[in-house]
């Protein structure tokens, strides 16, 4: 959780905020709330109160995750060894080509 501040001031603007059951927290809800955006978190199994989320907007994130799973099998992806962003973004650029179009 302690990422999750960071992670929510880039995405400043989203409408929906998607996030695992290990984001589950009533904090972390209200500060997605302030900021204008919609909760997509599932609750988790432990919670007294069930939680309600759009489950069909959650399928989403699933495909968010099939994608970085492909570009991990990229081991100079997966392990970053460029020292320079750009040159790390166009190791990116290339395994997403590599892996979507061929």
């Amino acid at each position: 959780m302690s990422a999750a501040p960071a992670l929510l001031e880039r995405a400043a603007g989203a409408r929906h905020i998607l996030a695992d059951k290990g984001y589950d927290a009533d904090a972390l809800r209200r500060t997605i709330r302030g900021a204008g955006a919609v909760p997509v978190i599932p609750g988790r199994r432990t919670r007294t109160t069930p939680i309600r989320y759009d489950r069909t907007r959650y399928k989403e994130r699933h495909l968010v995750e099939n994608a970085f799973c492909r570009l991990k099998d990229f081991r100079r992806v997966a392990t970053r060894y460029d020292k320079l962003a750009a040159n790390f973004l166009s190791a990116v650029a290339i395994a997403t080509l590599v892996a979507y179009w061929l």
